[in-house]
């Protein structure tokens, strides 16, 4: 993230006054960026200033361009507006790596990289994710708050271990790397053990933490999900893979914890309604069996997780000897393929309806069970 200020003033890193403009590029190229003589951009109180941008192309004007200036001269005036930019007095930059804002991000990567087939998006998540396994883990395997240039802070709160984990089921959910499972199944239990309320819910600082008058709780979802949210989630979400109804049980309790809240002020309780919603249901497991990398497999991975939107399913897929992935996943044990088949289960609470190998099908059963 950047300081909006430099030398003291709001935005003059970026902004522009028409005086600067004209001298450096001139007026064609100025109006072509968008700027005017009377400013464009009032923020910072020191006069008539301009942010440069593309104005949409003009009904008689194709290119968009000032009848006076092409394309080439448009681009040599942004270099010489660059250049000129960076003599001046850069914006403060902190650039430490927060683990709770990595777990959004790579829970975001991943999730569009398997919605939109981008491989590097997934590329992207899982080593963002292995540089916060290891270097924002301490050797106990506790997460950490942040790191810069191989320096750590203390320890992690909530949010780091919730949003941590999550995305690691989101990277399982997009691989089917057992891996992450495992990472995400690890880092649950630590969370668990560090911050659960016997009274239900969670506290934002570990029972490792300094001791406080007031041990606090984080409840709101403002501009970022709280960790008590995102902690009911990841509960939910590894309860529905392994059947562990103590996980559903935390799950409400977080829930609960908020419930008047929810009721009274939705407004500021966007992602415990979303975790309420998943509860609710109607919930769907699917398991498929088969190789991750044949054609039949992705057919059906693509009917249960791409072509359409089907909130609050959870997916596990292995291959039918994959020993680890059966250990780790209860949803995947005493399954098998039918007739050579990549075969996909629909489940919901562990119960199961008949085997299909066929994509429309799968989609026929998981649409019946969304009502």
């Amino acid at each position: 993230s950047q300081d909006a200020d430099s030398e003291g003033v709001e935005g003059r890193f970026f902004t522009w006054s028409w005086t600067e403009l004209t001298e450096l590029v001139g007026e064609p190229a100025a109006r072509a960026l968008g700027a005017t003589a009377q400013g464009n951009w009032a923020g910072d109180g020191h006069g008539a200033t301009n942010v440069l941008w593309r104005p949409p192309p003009r009904a008689d004007d194709a290119s968009g361009l000032d009848a006076d200036l092409d394309a080439t001269e448009l681009d040599e005036a942004r270099a010489t507006l660059f250049a000129a930019r960076e003599s001046r007095v850069h914006p403060a930059t902190d650039d430490k790596v927060l683990a709770a804002w990595n777990g959004m991000v790579i829970g975001a990567l991943a999730e569009a990289g398997r919605t939109f087939g981008e491989r590097a998006y997934v590329d992207a998540a899982e080593r963002a994710a292995s540089f916060v396994l290891e270097h924002l883990r301490d050797a106990d395997g506790r997460v950490l708050r942040s790191w810069r240039n191989g320096v750590t802070s203390g320890r992690g709160f909530l949010d780091d271990h919730a949003l941590i984990a999550s995305a690691c089921l989101t990277l399982y959910e997009t691989t089917f790397d057992v891996a992450w499972f495992e990472h995400a199944r690890s880092i649950a239990d630590e969370m668990r053990r560090l911050f659960a309320d016997p009274g239900g819910g969670f506290f934002q600082t570990g029972a490792d933490a300094e001791e406080l008058l007031v041990r606090p709780k984080e409840l709101y979802d403002n501009a970022t999900p709280s960790g008590n949210s995102v902690a009911a989630d990841v509960l939910l979400r590894l309860a529905a893979f392994t059947g562990d109804a103590v996980l559903e049980r935390e799950a409400v309790g977080a829930l609960r914890s908020v419930a008047e809240g929810m009721a009274r002020a939705p407004g500021a309780f966007g992602h415990a309604l979303c975790v309420l919603d998943r509860l609710v249901g109607p919930r769907r497991e699917v398991a498929i069996v088969g190789d991750p990398e044949a054609d039949d497999t992705r057919a059906l991975l693509a009917e249960a997780s791409v072509r359409s939107f089907r909130p609050n399913t959870v997916l596990a897929v292995a291959s039918p000897d994959d020993d680890r992935a059966t250990a780790a996943i209860p949803l995947l044990r005493d399954r098998a393929m039918t007739g050579g088949a990549a075969t996909a289960f629909v489940c919901e609470g562990f119960a199961c309806r008949l085997p299909v190998t066929d994509p429309a099908a799968l989609g026929a059963q998981l649409d019946e069970l969304a009502g």
